[in-house]
Order: structure tokens, then sequence, then C-alpha cells
């Protein structure tokens, strides 16, 4: 119980501490450097005291299959959602960089048109890869 705690309070100064850094950086300069850094320093702090007072519990080897299996279903959850979420974020900007270049090329020449469509299309198709990758860790 008194885990399950800590880390909600953990995980609720992660989100407080940096929201009032960001106000006070607008102040300073190069301060939004520093409420960025201290966000990412927060958040992965507390990833590292979420698995340590998770993985803290006595371990034996006599464990049986499911519990093993049940243990195992987080972390595949997890490596699928980072599959989908990382590759949709490279997509965007893929396409957002593809897109703009797409347009400015098409409004001086109409005739290449169906190429920069490709070039877009194959942008979309890293999030799409992404998805399938993450659909391979969970079957």
């Amino acid at each position: 119980m008194a885990t399950k705690i800590i880390i909600v309070i953990t995980l609720l100064l992660s989100i407080i501490i940096p929201f009032g850094s960001f106000l006070y950086s607008k102040k300073s300069k190069g301060g939004l450097k520093a409420a960025i850094g201290f966000n990412v320093f927060l958040f992965f702090g507390t990833l590292v005291i979420a698995n340590v007072l998770m993985f803290s519990g006595k371990v034996s080897a006599a464990e049986t299959a499911e519990a093993v299996v049940a243990a195992t279903d987080g972390w595949r959850y997890i490596a699928a959602a980072l599959a989908t979420g990382l590759s949709c974020i490279g997509g965007g900007i893929a396409v957002a960089s593809a897109a703009s270049a797409a347009l400015g090329a098409i409004s001086e020449d109409a005739s290449i048109m169906g190429k920069s469509l490709i070039f877009v299309a194959l942008a979309e198709g890293i999030a799409l890869y992404g998805l399938i990758v993450s659909f391979t860790i969970l079957g």
C-alpha cells in the first residue's frame, strides 16, 4: 500500500513541478531548456522509482508459468505502445516535410503532382510499419 502511495505522489510531482517551472521559465532567459530538462529528469526518475518499487518483492524459483506470463505482458504492451507511438511521431515529421515540399513543387509545376503524392504516401507508410510491428509484438 505504501509503495502505491509513493508512486502516485511521485507521478503527481512529476506533473506539477515541471508545469510550475515552465511558468517560471518565461521570465528568465534559457529557462525553457531548463524546464524541459527538469521535466525529462522527473519523468525518467519516476520510471526508475516505479521499477525499483515494483521489483522489490521476494523472488522465488517456484513461480508458476502464469505468473511469468503475467509479468511479461506489461513489457509487451509497453513495447507495442512505443513502437506505434514513436513510428507515428516519425511519420508525422516526415509527412510534414514531404507535404510542404510537395505543395511548393506543385505550385511551380502541376505535372509533378503524382510523384509528390508518392513521397507523401511513403512517409505515411512509416506509421503503418510501426502499427504492424506492434501487432506482431502483441501477437
